[in-house]
């Protein structure tokens, strides 16, 4: 459980405008939607994807390293691995597998006898949106796995996207319309509760100092 007074003690030193930024990113935070890349191998890729959920809202990201195990490239990231939430996995099974208990609709974003246009998606299902790698694209695993499948219309001689331009067409478009929609997308009170101390506890640079300060004043009271 998350302590209130704390919370609001440590909320008490940041600056009105940084304050106010939290409120107003963390009420356009959604996990009705998210992202899974898969053993993408540039490193730029997979910190560009995680770049477009922080701008489109997208409060959890899921990376598949089964074969390419690297450090996210902060300066790709441009910071926004401090706001996203990532969970890494070893194998894409764990992830389907955890994905799919969460209530998630696996979607593949890969050209398919069966897939949907983007334009087409519906929008009211929990669903995550599965990238592959650059070359290889999807695994077969993940194709199998798959609920639908989803593609970006192209008219021009070039019939493939880099994966962060595709998740960022596809984020905007899927975001936009969710935001214009009677779903309840929004985190829950308890979530943005608890992304408030998780952003503030990265955001304050005495976080330690100031959370010991409060304990000694809570206790002479």
């Amino acid at each position: 459980m998350i302590d209130l007074q704390l919370l609001e003690y440590l909320e008490s030193q940041l600056t009105p405008h940084r304050k106010a930024r939290f409120e107003e990113v963390l009420a356009n935070r959604t996990k009705h939607f998210t992202v899974a890349t898969e053993d993408v191998y540039q490193l730029h890729n997979t910190s560009a994807v995680i770049r477009s959920c922080d701008v489109f809202g997208i409060q959890e990201v899921h990376i598949v390293e089964e074969r390419n195990t690297k450090r996210i490239d902060r300066e790709i990231a441009m910071g926004s691995q401090k706001w996203v939430d990532l969970k890494r996995y070893h194998s894409v099974g764990d992830c389907i597998e955890s994905l799919k208990e969460n209530g998630y609709q696996i979607v593949a974003t890969t050209p398919h006898e069966n897939d949907q246009l983007l334009a087409d998606f519906d929008i009211h299902k929990k669903s995550c949106f599965f990238f592959g790698r650059e070359t290889e694209g999807l695994s077969q695993e993940v194709l199998e796995a798959a609920d639908c499948f989803l593609k970006i219309p192209m008219v021009g001689f070039t019939e493939s996207l880099n994966i962060s331009v595709s998740a960022a067409i596809i984020l905007q478009e899927v975001t936009n319309k969710l935001r214009h929609s009677e779903v309840e997308w929004q985190l829950s009170e308890q979530e943005q509760m608890e992304k408030r101390m998780d952003w503030v506890s990265k955001t304050l640079k005495s976080y330690d100092g100031i959370v010991a300060r409060y304990h000694q004043e809570k206790k002479a009271t």
